[in-house]
C-alpha cells in the first residue's frame, strides 16, 4: 500500500513542457513540483505528499488550525503563481488539497475531464483575475463645538435625529457608489464574480468581487478602477484593488481528487 498521494497544484496549457526552473518548494514534506503529461498541450504540476501528513484523517484534524491552512495556501499559491506569470501559458489553478491516490489515477481522472478542462481554458485563456473590495470609510470624527452637548432636551433629540439621518444618507451614498463600481468594472471584464460575506461578519464589505480581465484590457481596467476609487472616496467609501491572480474564482467543474 502506498504511503504517498499525488498532489496537484495546477494545470498548464502549453505547446511544450513548461520550465520548472525557479519553482518554489511547495507544500512541506512534499517532493519538489514535477510535470505530469495529461494529453496534447496539457500538463499537471504535481508532487508526492506523505499520507502521514496529508491523509484524510490527519487532514481533517489539521484543517481546524487556521494558521496551518493559511501557511499551506501560501505554499500552494506560490507554485501556481510561478507558472501563471509565464508568457504564452494558460494556467488552471486547482483547489487547495486536490489529491489523487497515485499519479496514474491523477492522469486518468484529469484526462477523463478533458472536455471540462478545455471549457475552463477557453474562458480564462489570456486573462488574469483582479479583485476589488469596497467598504465604508471611517466616519468623520466630531470635534470642537460640533461635539458640544445641546442646551435643551428638544435640541438634543433634533441633533440625534440629524446625526442618524446623516449616517443613513452616508451609508446609502457609499452603497450606491459600490454598486456603480461593480457594474462599471464588470462591463470591462470577461467575467465577474461577487463573493458573499461570511455569515458571522460584523462589518461586511459593500462589494467584494473578482473580475476576469484580459491581459490586453488590463490597462483600461486599472484606469477604470482609479476613477471608481475617486467615486467611492467622494461617497465616503474605500476601494482596494488586488491582483493580478490566477483565475481561482472562474474555475468550476474540475475534479477535486480521488
Amino acid at each position: 500500500m502506498s504511503t504517498n498521494a499525488t498532489y496537484v497544484y495546477c494545470l498548464i496549457e502549453s505547446p511544450r513542457p513548461p520550465s520548472l526552473s525557479r519553482t518554489p518548494r511547495g507544500l512541506p514534506a512534499g517532493t519538489p513540483p514535477a510535470l505530469l503529461a495529461i494529453g496534447t498541450r496539457l500538463w499537471a504540476v504535481v508532487a508526492d505528499v506523505p499520507l502521514s501528513e496529508y491523509g484524510s484523517a490527519r487532514l481533517e484534524q489539521r484543517l481546524r488550525d487556521i494558521n496551518w491552512v493559511a501557511d499551506m495556501a501560501v505554499a500552494h499559491e506560490a507554485v501556481v503563481e510561478r507558472f501563471a506569470s509565464a508568457k504564452r501559458a494558460a494556467v488552471v489553478p486547482m483547489k487547495l488539497f486536490t489529491m489523487f491516490s497515485t499519479r496514474e489515477r491523477a492522469m486518468s481522472e484529469l484526462a477523463a475531464r478533458r472536455g471540462a478542462i478545455d471549457t475552463v481554458l477557453e474562458r480564462i485563456r489570456g486573462c488574469r483575475e483582479w479583485g476589488i473590495r469596497v467598504t465604508h470609510a471611517a466616519p468623520p470624527r466630531v470635534t470642537g463645538s460640533r461635539a458640544s452637548t445641546p442646551a435643551t432636551g428638544t435640541a438634543f433629540l433634533i441633533a440625534k435625529k440629524r446625526a442618524r439621518d446623516q449616517a443613513r444618507d452616508r451609508q446609502q451614498r457609499a452603497a450606491d457608489a459600490a454598486e456603480r463600481t461593480f457594474d462599471s468594472l464588470a462591463r470591462l471584464a470577461r467575467g465577474a464574480h461577487r463573493r458573499a460575506a461570511p455569515a458571522d461578519a460584523t462589518t461586511p464589505p459593500l462589494v467584494d468581487a473578482a473580475f476576469l480581465v484580459s491581459d490586453v484590457g488590463q490597462t483600461r481596467f486599472k484606469a477604470a478602477v482609479k476613477r471608481a476609487a475617486r467615486l467611492c472616496r467622494d461617497a465616503d467609501a474605500a476601494l482596494v484593488l488586488t491582483g493580478p491572480w490566477p483565475a481561482y474564482n472562474f474555475v468550476q467543474s474540475l475534479p477535486e481528487g480521488a
